[in-house]
């Protein structure tokens, strides 16, 4: 996988500035906003800012936490995982592999019905759905 990279100043040409907050400097929609919230569309989920595939329709689940939340990613590469201390917590960052944009968190062991238990909380505004027909 080729790695995106790009300045600052590149990103904000690219992006909106809702999709340069939440994927450049690790912003978070507001809950029960995003537009795959409760999207039930067949197809698969891509970085809004690379491109690069992230998640399939079939790993996506209803968490009801008021985000996309998905069981795994589409292929073990395809996202990184950083120990994040942000707002006085200790979570798991979930970010794009190939252009290094926050995606969201991933958390395990909540109890979720799931094949993993994980629960990949990921903000609609770093997605583009893709359908499959």
């Amino acid at each position: 996988m080729d790695k995106v990279v790009k300045s600052e100043a590149e990103w904000r040409v690219k992006l909106s500035p809702e999709e340069f907050h939440v994927l450049r400097e690790a912003g978070t929609e507001r809950p029960f906003t995003g537009e795959y919230v409760d999207s039930k569309a067949e197809g698969v989920y891509s970085c809004r800012a690379c491109g690069a595939e992230l998640f399939r329709s079939q790993a996506k689940f209803e968490s009801h936490c008021g985000w996309p939340s998905f069981f795994e990613p589409s292929e073990s590469d395809a996202v990184t995982l950083i120990e994040d201390h942000t707002h006085g917590m200790v979570r798991t960052e979930v970010r794009c592999a190939r252009c290094d944009s926050h995606l969201g968190h991933v958390f395990h062991g909540e109890g979720y019905a799931t094949p993993t238990d994980d629960r990949y909380c990921i903000n609609s505004v770093s997605l583009r759905l893709e359908p499959t027909e």
